[in-house]
């Protein structure tokens, strides 16, 4: 491990792009010559002007090299118990080349495949593609954007020609409607929704509407709350279309000269959903609220319809996304400027793998893998030897085909699976039988990682160089700013190492900016009428690009094509010509059958499982799990579920309960968030083997996916809850990692100066101080050891003081109500117990009053919900802005701001009774 004080830091600040969502917010970041990172928005970003969520302001605090994959590492020796060994790149390279090229030579070339991200910068991904697909000679490359986006890849090629997203972030703030679909957009993309949210507070009159089975914070600012059936939005936008056929709401003109189908999509719609009544009851809706819905369709036409991960996870998205846009063509609301159905990515780079054909139905540049026309193209661009001529397998069958052998290599770039996949404990059995398995990571140990034969160092956010694209299409740059640490490459420059020693040509790259050249030179090569190919995708105008003219590269929105001026001129949005990208230049209507999800609840598993993101984690937690900052407003997995079903189940607030289903199981907290309907349960997709003993969510998942996108199922799956029983509960915080061997459960949050862990065991502890000296390393004989027991009571604490510093403390009882961690986390930072301090240690509580500021509410300025009651009840703040004013929560992001209405209706509620 290469320690970060080895390092040549060269201070200054640098514009780049934040690494973690679709909206593509600007960083500046400020490199100071100690290591430490400052992090701010870019005020001249047109994605968030300034506005940072409260992930993206604590990037700074995840840049540290703690369990980074610094240098290569191979399985020396066939025994899989056997640890990976440090090796030499060329060792390293070679071994992949060569077991890539000896498996092709004995099973032909698709025996091997590529699994990559979204989280890849856009070169990255173009030469994955390019190798996989052109050289190599088969599609088995695909990406975990596939888990999020391909639904809506799929409805826009159905719609209209293309994965074309036709509008732009303006549009949201022109719109007189915003219809939020199947997401939470105030935790998973705050920026957007603030900009929403201040559009609507100087313009009271324009309406939002929430379409979501639970309310979300999203919808503490909705005018409207559609509360629908999981997997019934087809029956609500049939419904919907039809509404609008009957009410006069049709563009003739445009159905009349730009669409194709219309007939066919209203009879299937009226065929079920004419009489709204119906509607609601497939929907489980009240009758009155969709009507009220409906109506305001009708009557605003500046409408944008805005969709995510409810829409696309389903077994039925594509047709989801497509009934969307049925409803936008009907009415002509697309193409001008404030309205149109609106994709809203999850990853900061799914739509710039979308470009250079990420996923294996896909080629680069928006041309289609089953065109020969098409291939023919991009073989000759690439003068590549073998190009694939059919579609590879998408992720879910990709996993199949690898545990049952037809797949013997697979190289997983910049994810990870073994948590992120549906049936993850089938991943696991693939991995466990392939071959040879390559892992491209900055993080050393991760669920996937274990299964490596051969791991390569790639490099991290704030050390890459290259592009990204929003959820918008608009590209922008993300800059290295750190230096690169021990080996680490980029992840084009292995592929294309890797590439050269498999023998291929047209892998010569000496630097990123020529690579994101190539990219741009294809997208424009025989693309027009001349050619009889006019693809929309576009980047002649950043063709030809230098190092110093791509380093000053501007973000920008594609299509973007040079004028005779010479400037360079974005496209904000598309079809404003009312010409689309089927070969007669018009968009089609999709007939969309309403059908449930795939798998249905029984008495055996009679709870439907939703999964989805907190506001504060990322993914599978590898650079977010590293902040404190972000550690604390939801620090460990949970069950959210309605307070009758968990009496039902057996299961109480606080306590821990089993989750299982036909596929696998896991444990979590329960909780009662007040937002989940009855017969239906949330938990969160981050936690993992690394964070957490048992709590990978994917191992839950069921494995069905849509047949048109291959998109899996994550928001209905079969399940039951049930009590996990334990004799004790407890929680840990110590300078080093204590030992958990004994423990049942565990979860590990990050915090400063220390770790805390989350405990509970099976069997009862016989004796507690012995229990807990082992459990902390500690021999108490010589320490200054504090501790109180209630033998009774079964409670227990204990304290490791070093120097007068805390150094570990443990609390027990058989109960899960334990004492507040955030006072706790407090003395962490003191460089000396006093004595009320220590009195209160063994007291369990603060003996000051207002040290304990509770929970945290406000990540971005650590405001705890104690701080806030307290405040309010003292100064009878009654709005957001007055909380804000007095002590700044709710003032950065927003985030915690629907959080803040809450607290603040709570206690209006209490001092009113």
């Amino acid at each position: 491990m290469l320690p970060a004080e080895k390092l040549s830091y060269k201070p200054g600040s640098t514009l780049t792009t934040c690494p973690y969502c679709g909206v593509g917010c600007g960083v500046r970041a400020t490199l100071h010559s100690d290591g430490q990172v400052d992090i701010a928005g870019d005020e001249s970003h047109a994605s968030n002007y300034g506005r940072l969520c409260v992930k993206g302001s604590a990037l700074g605090e995840t840049v540290d090299l703690d369990g980074r994959l610094l240098y290569p590492k191979m399985r020396v020796e066939a025994d899989a118990t056997q640890p990976l060994q440090r090796v030499s790149w060329d060792a390293a390279l070679d071994q992949v080349a060569h077991g890539f090229r000896s498996i092709i030579e004995q099973h032909g070339p698709d025996s091997v495949a590529l699994y990559v991200s979204g989280q890849l910068l856009t070169e990255d991904y173009y030469i994955a593609n390019k190798l996989m697909k052109g050289y190599i000679g088969s599609a088995n490359i695909d990406t975990n954007s596939r888990l999020c986006m391909s639904s809506a890849v799929a409805g826009h090629k159905r719609a209209f020609g293309a994965d074309l997203v036709p509008v732009c972030y303006e549009d949201l703030e022109l719109a007189d409607l915003v219809v939020l679909v199947g997401s939470n957009t105030a935790w998973c993309h705050p920026i957007l929704f603030q900009r929403i949210a201040r559009i609507k507070e100087t313009r009271p009159q324009m309406k939002l509407v929430v379409i979501d089975p639970r309310r979300t914070a999203t919808c503490e600012l909705a005018d409207l709350h559609l509360p629908l059936k999981a997997g019934s939005d087809v029956w609500l936008f049939n419904g919907l279309l039809s509404f609008l056929a009957r009410n006069n709401a049709i563009d003739n003109n445009f159905v009349d000269t730009s669409t194709n189908g219309m007939a066919a999509a209203l009879d299937v719609a009226e065929s079920g959903c004419v009489d709204h009544g119906a509607v609601a009851k497939a929907c489980k809706l009240d009758p009155h609220d969709l009507l009220t819905f409906y109506e305001w369709f009708a009557a605003h036409e500046r409408t944008v319809t805005a969709f995510s991960q409810g829409v696309n996870q389903s077994s039925s998205g594509t047709d989801k996304v497509n009934s969307i846009i049925n409803c936008h063509l009907l009415t002509g609301r697309i193409g001008r400027p404030g309205m149109g159905p609106f994709s809203i990515t999850g990853q900061p780079n799914a739509m710039g793998g979308r470009e250079v054909g990420g996923l294996a139905n896909m080629l680069a540049a928006h041309m289609e893998l089953e065109n020969p026309q098409h291939r023919q193209t991009v073989q000759d661009f690439w003068q590549a030897p073998r190009m694939a001529e059919r579609p590879g397998l998408k992720a879910v069958d990709l996993f199949h085909a690898i545990e049952s052998g037809r797949v013997k290599a697979v190289w997983i770039i910049a994810t990870n699976p073994v948590v992120s996949l549906p049936d993850a404990d089938q991943v696991q059995r693939a991995l466990a039988k392939c071959e040879l398995v390559v892992v491209s990571d900055i993080i050393e140990k991760t669920d996937t990682n274990a299964f490596a034969h051969v791991l390569l160092p790639a490099l991290s956010w704030g050390e890459k160089d290259g592009t990204v694209t929003s959820s918008e299409r608009r590209i922008s740059r993300q800059r290295a700013f750190l230096p690169t640490p021990g080996e680490a490459r980029a992840d084009w420059q292995i592929l294309c190492q890797v590439a050269q020693r498999m023998g291929f040509k047209g892998f010569d790259f000496a630097a990123v900016h020529q690579v994101f050249d190539e990219h741009a030179r294809l997208s424009a090569y025989r693309n027009g009428d001349a050619f009889g190919q006019r693809r929309t995708f576009n980047l002649s105008g950043l063709s030809g690009l230098d190092q110093k003219q791509f380093d000053a590269m501007a973000p920008v929105q594609w299509p973007l094509t040079t004028l005779a001026s010479g400037d360079k001129r974005g496209t904000p949005r598309l079809f404003a010509d009312r010409r689309f990208a089927h070969p007669d230049g018009k968009a089609r209507f999709i007939a969309t059958v309403p059908r449930g999800p795939q798998y249905a609840t029984d008495s055996d598993y009679p709870l439907s499982l939703n999964t989805g993101r907190v506001r504060d984690q990322w993914h599978t937690m590898t650079r977010t799990g590293k902040s404190p900052k972000l550690a604390d407003h939801v620090p460990e997995s949970f069950v959210d579920m309605h307070p009758q079903d968990a009496l039902l189940h057996g299961v109480r607030e606080g306590m821990l309960a089993r989750i299982s289903s036909r596929w696998g199981e896991m444990v979590a907290r329960v909780q009662h968030s007040g937002g989940i309907a009855r017969d239906s349960i949330f938990v969160p997709i981050h936690w993992n083997g690394q964070s957490a003993s048992d709590a990978r969510v994917g191992a839950l998942v069921n494995p069905a996916v849509d047949p048109v996108s291959g998109e899996p199922e994550f928001k209905h799956t079969p399940v039951r809850v049930e009590e996990f029983r334990v004799a004790w509960y407890g929680f840990v915080l110590s300078r080093s990692r204590p030992m958990l061997d004994d423990v049942t459960h565990w979860t590990r949050i990050q915090g400063r100066r220390f770790n805390r862990y989350e405990l509970a065991g099976r069997s009862p502890i016989s004796e507690h101080s012995t229990w807990a000296a082992a459990l902390l390393g500690v021999d108490t004989a010589d320490a200054d050891w504090l501790e109180y027991q209630d033998v009774s009571a079964g409670i227990y604490r204990a304290v490791h003081v070093v120097d007068d510093r805390i150094d570990a403390c443990v609390f027990l009882s058989p109960r899960p109500d334990l004492p507040s961690r955030a006072w706790l986390a407090s003395l962490f930072g003191k460089e000396k117990l006093d004595d009320a301090d220590r009195i209160g240690l063994l007291l369990g509580q603060p003996i000051e009053k207002g040290v304990d500021t509770g929970p945290t509410v406000c990540s971005c300025f650590g405001i705890g919900r104690n701080t806030i009651c307290d405040a309010v009840r003292k100064q009878g703040l009654t709005n957001v802005a007055q909380v804000t004013a007095c002590l700044k929560a709710g003032g950065n992001c927003g985030s915690c701001v629907p959080e803040i209405k809450k607290l603040l209706s709570e206690i209006l509620v209490e001092e009113g009774a």
